[in-house]
């Protein structure tokens, strides 16, 4: 089903953005990399970085020498020439870290931070941004992950000065960012309302940006990206349309069985016998309302496949967002031992998949893939000594004497108990900060010697490999699941949307 829509959403180039039938999903921490992200793009579908804690991956990898001087050729082209100086200046190891030093941190996150860390969080959206949008003419998304709110602003600022086209957020519900992203494209001031725990307060908290204090204004206004929200149910992209501040471009509709984080089911915390959420008819979308809603949606969870991409068709979907297949072809950003043991474990006996009510510090229901020799062994994590040194997902909580504090149930609980958290909160809860960083080659050292293990997170359908690889191969790339995906339709040549008819277009209103 296509419908022809009444305006274009003007792309970065002011070209106009066509739909695509495939994005590629925007796995932190770093798994949808710009590498992965820009071969997807110019094959001609939608690639999507992920700014996830993109400023300690910018950091780590200058300390690890910046192999091939990808990062530096980027930060020569930022806007702000003092900020990218400044973190060569700090991070830059030119012969890399010494074996089994640890890297150096970045100050962990606050309301208020200095100008120098909203600063490296701009550089480093924009840094991933450029290297994905390099080479090619073809659009470039970047995903965000609603909960984490300190570091958005600056995120989206980063990523816009590199001229990003689509915007994907979830984990939550992003009803401020359209109006962020308005004010952001005319370097004007932006402000997100905080979520702050516990107690009433007399005035809003909010995280704030002005480009003013880089020198924003004195640039050409940006492109404004467009927006897609993923949302796992039709009443609250309804919602969203009705009151966010803003226009808003589309969805991604995710259910359950996509990987990362999931949105709890409706109606009730029942679980399974392995502790996993039952989701039943109330978690079920109405495509029927989606298609009235009168904006492009795409399916994700479960549709990875040509027939998944057929299926989303016939039902007015503009196409399917795909992760599971990306996140272990050879572009994408996860360590290669850690791609070649779930490969081989794919291949073998299979590979399960658990759906975490309690791994993710957030509360919202996490996808762990069983691995050996990860910490999604239990015993093994159990081993493994607290430490909140990244701060990404900590909630702002209010103090008893009415100031704020920071805190993260996969933190000491010590002190966690001290800022006033529950200890029924903590149970089971691990630390994905960190874990993440593991995924992608770059662990912590901690004290002791101690370095962080992995925790690899996939949508259910694992055998996807099985069917990527066939009989006879141990690999495979982007664009082989790209021709997978589409099957026996018309492939989008490179630097062109041709696998995208051209009444499929984005619009404004």
């Amino acid at each position: 089903m296509t419908t022809l829509l009444n305006t274009l959403q003007p792309g970065a180039n002011g070209s106009p953005v066509r739909l695509p039938k495939i994005i590629q999903g925007g796995m932190g921490v770093a798994v949808s990399n710009w590498c992965l992200a820009r071969t997807v793009s110019a094959y001609g579908q939608l690639g999507v970085v992920s700014g996830t804690g993109i400023d300690t991956v910018l950091v780590r990898r200058l300390q690890d020498g910046d192999v091939g001087g990808h990062l530096r050729r980027a930060m020569e082209h930022f806007p702000f020439p003092d900020i990218a100086s400044e973190a060569l200046k700090r991070y830059f190891l030119p012969d890399g870290r010494p074996p089994g030093k640890p890297y150096a941190r970045l100050p962990l996150p606050r309301i208020e931070g200095s100008p120098l860390q909203r600063g490296l969080i701009m550089l480093a959206n924009f840094s991933e941004v450029f290297l994905a949008k390099e080479g090619h003419a073809n659009p470039v998304g970047i995903n965000l992950l609603t909960k984490i709110q300190m570091p958005n602003l600056a995120s989206l600022y980063g990523a816009m000065l590199a001229r990003v086209d689509y915007v994907l957020m979830g984990a939550g519900i992003p009803r401020e960012i359209p109006h962020a992203l308005d004010e952001l494209s005319q370097h004007r001031p932006a402000s997100l309302r905080a979520d702050v725990v516990g107690g009433r307060r007399d005035e809003p908290v909010t995280f704030d940006l002005d480009p003013a204090e880089f020198g924003g204004p004195q640039l050409e206004p940006l492109a404004r990206p467009a927006f897609l929200p993923i949302v796992s149910s039709h009443s609250l992209a309804t919602m969203l349309l009705k009151k966010a501040r803003g226009p808003i471009q589309g969805f991604v509709v995710e259910a359950p069985t996509a990987g990362g984080h999931n949105a709890p089911p409706r109606g009730g915390g029942t679980l399974d016998e392995r502790g996993q959420p039952v989701y039943g008819a109330r978690d079920e979308v109405d495509f029927g309302v989606m298609r009235e809603l009168g904006v492009p949606f795409w399916l994700a969870g479960g549709a990875g496949s040509p027939q998944g991409l057929k299926r989303a068709l016939a039902e007015g979907a503009a196409g399917i967002q795909v992760g599971t297949a990306f996140a272990y072809c050879e572009e994408s950003g996860l360590a290669p031992e850690l791609k070649r043991s779930v490969i081989e474990q794919t291949l073998g006996a299979g590979t399960d998949v658990l759906t975490d009510a309690r791994a993710s510090p957030t509360g919202y229901p996490f996808k762990v893939v069983s691995l050996a020799g990860s910490n999604s062994e239990r015993e093994q994590y159990e081993e493994r000594r607290r430490v909140c040194d990244l701060g990404y997902l900590r909630e702002v909580y209010t103090t008893p004497s009415g100031g704020l504090g920071f805190r993260c149930a996969s933190e000491p609980l010590d002190a966690y108990l001290a800022k006033g958290g529950e200890m029924a909160e903590t149970v089971g809860r691990k630390c994905l900060c960190n874990a993440l960083m593991a995924n992608i080659g770059l662990p912590q050292v901690q004290k002791g010697g101690d370095v962080e293990r992995p925790l690899l997170t996939s949508g259910d359908d694992m055998e996807v490999i099985r069917r990527l690889l066939g009989p006879e191969r141990d690999s495979y790339s982007a664009t082989d699941v790209i021709d997978y995906l589409l099957d026996d339709a018309p492939r989008a040549a490179s630097g062109t949307h041709a696998a995208v008819a051209d009444e499929e277009v984005l619009s404004t209103s």
